[in-house]
């Protein structure tokens, strides 16, 4: 099982009403881009998110998270969160809505 199939589903409700979004095999998982940019994703049964540097700090003090660190190295404003992170509906879409109102401040991505 590369990704939760249970949690992808869950994440497309909470992201049904965003433009924009698209879904793309990364990292040994699934990723959410939205307007070209990664937004969230699904690494076994880990939720990925990208909340930003300025927000990173303060979501690595909530409960059930650690940094993402695909490589080795932690990745600036992104973080992992384990299953009892977003056990709940709204525990879940208030990881995701953070992780789509930062990638929404980006410009929209060029494609070429």
């Amino acid at each position: 099982m590369a990704y939760s199939e249970e949690l992808a589903a869950r994440v497309r409700e909470v992201l049904a009403r965003r433009k924009g979004v698209a879904e793309k095999k990364m990292f040994g998982g699934l990723t959410f881009l939205l307007r070209g940019h990664m937004c969230c994703g699904i690494v076994k049964d880990e939720l990925v998110l990208r909340v930003g540097p300025a927000q990173g700090e303060k979501a690595l003090k909530q409960p059930y998270t650690r940094e993402c660190d695909f490589t080795g190295r932690p990745l600036q404003g992104m973080v992992m969160v384990s299953p009892g992170g977003y056990q709940t509906d709204h525990d879940l879409w208030q990881w995701v809505q953070q992780a789509a109102d930062f990638v929404s401040s980006l410009p929209a991505k060029n494609k070429g």
